[in-house]
């Protein structure tokens, strides 16, 4: 029998110990938030991508038919690929808010997208900086491998993400 350790390095910060740039893709998540379409949950994410230098966002869209929808971070990759097929996603900041202010404690993606940041990070062969904020602080996370210690990937993908 083998053993296998996983550990997962992550960063928690007052919002004033951010970077500048860090901020401004939190504000901007912050932002996204208020385009989301969360009538069922009332739970309304954002999430902002830093492409290339450019700023895209996302904002999380339910439908009646549940779970069919579509997360904050999906949408803002999504659009991120679309947008600039060949560009390079260095990170991802996520906010959330309910009905009676932004979340204290910051949000963490759910598998599907944990999966999906991992596809891209993948396809762009580099790491994307999660950036996962609240009120009460912010967790950074070094890239979605770190979040995804056992991805779904083939086994070669996931010796090089992890190495």
């Amino acid at each position: 029998m083998q053993k296998t350790d996983c550990d997962t390095k992550i960063t928690f910060c007052s919002y004033r110990q951010l970077g500048d740039e860090d901020k401004k893709l939190v504000e901007a998540a912050k932002t996204a938030s208020a385009s989301a379409y969360a009538p069922y949950s009332g739970f309304m994410v954002g999430a902002a991508i830093n492409c290339d230098g450019t700023t895209v966002t996302g904002s999380n869209q339910e439908n009646a038919s549940y779970p069919c929808g579509i997360c904050a971070e999906r949408a803002a990759l999504s659009t991120a690929a679309s947008c600039n097929p060949d560009g390079t996603i260095r990170a991802i900041a996520i906010a959330a808010r309910g009905r009676d202010g932004f979340t204290q404690e910051p949000v963490t993606p759910c598998g599907i997208c944990r999966q999906t940041l991992l596809e891209y990070e993948l396809r762009q062969k580099s790491p994307i900086r999660i950036i996962m904020h609240g009120e009460s602080g912010t967790y950074i996370a070094p890239s979605a491998a770190s979040l995804l210690p056992l991805s779904f990937a083939l086994p070669k993908e996931n010796k090089e993400l992890h190495d």
